[in-house]
């Protein structure tokens, strides 16, 4: 039976924090073992650099975190190629042929690009990378012809983005050469870990994400300080499930399901304190977490190697693409010498 092929990635920006495991890395670990994918894996450093084009550094130290995240978390690079994006150039050339089958009015309406531009505060200064990073990401999945993509919901804009492209030229070039994706969301209410503060996103920006690389200590002194309920005064006054972040991440990451739900129903009774419950929580994540920081400490005493795998996973993906711009060009009537 023919595998579905499957391309996923991150923006090497900083270290990939634990929403990231539980929105998207558990999912591909579980995919790449079920055996029925080829999955590619990208390390997007060119789109990064769409918006941090003046602090290269930044992205080549963070390029190295993130493969140490995604080899401690369990990405197995003799199941999965892991591959870094500045290393494909067929994607360079597919997108620029993309870019003539879309409008700026287009890609102006992106909700998420939208909601990026705004959040980046870049006003009319956008740089123009960043305004077509849809296409760029169009190339990426088109270039391995990858039928599934796992994304989160804020992603599925950028996900019919690449389908309309697909369509637009298979139509024009009355081929089938490009695959059109299906998008692999999460379950309803399991796409995001909200923040240590309480807020809906947990990012770097804001200092409220433990990270897959933090040491025990940081990942101790992180939970202390989480959101619970504010009017939670006294151990026994009545407490608030609902929004205190301690009870949002043992839903997520405590196996005794039983035993979260007996201390759910002692806090709202009152007589639970909020330190009580911050250490069960602790205990939990540290076992949780204890595994994954091993293998990454592992790894990370031989860059040699890490980066061996990006640069094999790279030459196997650049065989890939570049196939399927050969096939693209063949399709415009551009490969004028054979």
């Amino acid at each position: 039976m023919k595998k579905h092929v499957i391309l996923t990635g991150d923006r090497p920006t900083g270290k990939l924090h634990i929403g990231h495991f539980i929105g998207s890395l558990q999912t591909r670990v579980k995919l790449q073992n079920s055996g029925k994918y080829d999955t590619y894996i990208m390390i997007a450093d060119q789109q990064a650099l769409t918006d941090n084009a003046r602090d290269p550094e930044k992205i080549r130290k963070s390029l190295t975190e993130v493969a140490l995240d995604y080899l401690a978390v369990g990405i197995d690079p003799d199941k999965s190629t892991i591959l870094v994006q500045s290393q494909i150039p067929a994607l360079n050339e597919l997108t620029m042929h993309y870019l003539n089958l879309v409008t700026v009015a287009r890609l102006n309406r992106n909700p998420t690009v939208k909601n990026e531009i705004k959040q980046k505060n870049f006003e009319q200064s956008i740089p123009a990378g960043f305004l077509i990073y849809p296409v760029s990401q169009a190339a990426d999945i088109t270039a391995f012809k990858a039928d599934t993509v796992p994304v989160g919901d804020d992603q599925a804009p950028m996900l019919e983005q690449t389908r309309e492209i697909v369509r637009t030229f298979n139509n024009i070039y009355h081929q089938n050469i490009l695959v059109e994706p299906q998008g692999v969301f999460p379950p309803k209410g399991q796409g995001r870990l909200p923040g240590l503060d309480g807020n809906a996103k947990m990012s770097k920006s804001l200092n409220n994400a433990i990270y897959i690389s933090d040491d025990p200590d940081t990942m101790q002194k992180k939970i202390m300080s989480m959101y619970t309920d504010p009017n939670h005064i006294h151990v026994s006054d009545p407490g608030k499930v609902e929004g205190n972040m301690v009870f949002t991440y043992l839903d997520v990451f405590a196996d005794d399901k039983q035993e979260v739900q007996a201390l759910k129903e002692q806090y709202r009774a009152g007589g639970l304190g909020d330190v009580k419950i911050k250490r069960y929580l602790n205990e939990v994540m540290q076992a949780k977490f204890a595994p994954i920081r091993q293998r990454r400490a592992e790894y990370a005493k031989n860059l040699d190697a890490v980066y061996d795998i990006l640069q094999k996973g790279s030459e196997k993906a650049n065989e890939v693409a570049a196939q399927t711009l050969h096939e693209v060009r063949q399709a415009i009537g551009i490969n004028y010498f054979g």
